[in-house]
């Protein structure tokens, strides 16, 4: 009797010159837990020092981008254990905004919370109609990570940065193209196609040229590698707070969180 080998967290495929990296979790809407941040840093870091590769796609299996962290493995823990799964996803954005290559998001379904994240991080975010997108971190008593606080402002400004991560709310695809949340709505079903044959066209261009607009839009948006560290040490501390321990409870039992009364403070990068 043979048995069922566990599916890879993470497909990978060459269209000529373009790499197309899947999220492959689609019973669980590709949410992320620790094997799919291993693999698909793992992936992007290949893709990146794969002299063939000129472009890479970053999609999700089943018709859904990323639902997010997968709620169902965390739970509150000491710094110790926090910080090796902060740096964990951290490593996916670093090899995203490292490389020099042109990263092109197709997103179908929905990208929310860590989901959200990983789609800003990419150079061209193309999503389907009907995809729905929320930072959603504050459900579970999270402040937000995977480069969220450079890709989000760079994207639609610090004002409506602010109060889309203060006040998540679901935004429609195509209210996203009007914010520049995303840079192109397609028909539903052809995200991928699409990212395709914009990648197609990228992977034909001068990729010196792509690595310096990179590197000098990195810099001028803060999408640099201390803002991914920054992170790691808030949502270190983060994961070891009633709120967040709070969270994780509320949405295993499918109610709304209460959390704590008291005010945080302000914690300021000099100490």
């Amino acid at each position: 009797m043979s048995i069922d080998a566990t599916p890879e967290p993470v497909l990978v495929a060459d269209h000529g010159a373009v790499r197309v990296i899947t999220l492959n979790r689609p019973e669980r809407r590709n949410a992320i837990d620790l094997p799919l941040r291993y693999a698909l840093a793992e992936a992007l870091e290949a893709a990146a020092d794969d002299k063939s590769v000129r472009a890479i796609v970053l999609t999700g299996a089943g018709g859904v981008f990323c639902s997010g962290g997968d709620v169902s493995t965390m739970k509150r823990m000491p710094p110790e254990e926090a910080r090796p799964r902060a740096q964990a996803a951290q490593r996916v954005i670093r090899a995203i905004w490292a490389t020099g290559k042109p990263v092109v998001a197709a997103v179908a379904g929905a990208a929310y919370g860590a989901g959200a994240s990983l789609a800003l991080a990419c150079d061209r975010v193309i999503a389907e109609e009907g995809t729905r997108f929320s930072t959603a971190f504050t459900g579970v008593g999270l402040a937000g990570d995977m480069g969220i606080f450079a890709s989000l402002p760079a994207r639609v400004g610090a004002p409506r940065a602010r109060q889309l991560l203060l006040m998540p709310r679901v935004i429609e695809a195509a209210d996203g193209l009007t914010i520049g949340l995303i840079d192109r709505l397609v028909p539903a079903g052809r995200s991928l196609d699409e990212a395709l044959a914009d990648a197609t066209t990228l992977a034909a261009g001068p990729g010196q040229a792509y690595a310096t607009i990179k590197s000098m839009l990195a810099q001028a948006g803060g999408l640099t590698p201390d803002v991914l560290d920054r992170e790691v040490e808030h949502q270190v501390r983060l994961f070891d707070s009633e709120d967040f321990a709070e969270g994780v409870s509320a949405f295993g039992e499918k109610r709304r969180p209460v959390f704590s009364a008291a005010a945080g403070s302000i914690v300021h990068e000099n100490g």
